[in-house]
């Protein structure tokens, strides 16, 4: 059985306690830490936990579609 390997954007951001994360292609998809590391981690086993639960269910796994980049704005002098 060939297993299809998508990679998913997630979304770090910070919170008053540690990081959150969630994926734009994944909606209800989401997972804390107490650092950027531990988030990362986290959201990895939350978006296989995730999808597994999908496909168990016979439910279409969203396909990766969005994308990002970084926008260069010049600092205040």
């Amino acid at each position: 059985m060939h297993t299809q390997v998508n990679h998913h954007i997630t979304i770090l951001e910070p919170t008053a306690t540690g990081f959150s994360a969630y994926s734009p292609d994944v909606p209800g998809c989401v997972a804390t830490g107490s650092n950027e590391a531990d988030t990362r981690r986290n959201m990895a086993d939350a978006l296989a936990f995730h999808i597994e639960g999908l496909r168990d269910r016979g439910l279409p796994v969203p396909a990766p579609a969005s994308s990002s980049h970084y926008v260069l704005v010049a600092a205040e002098r």
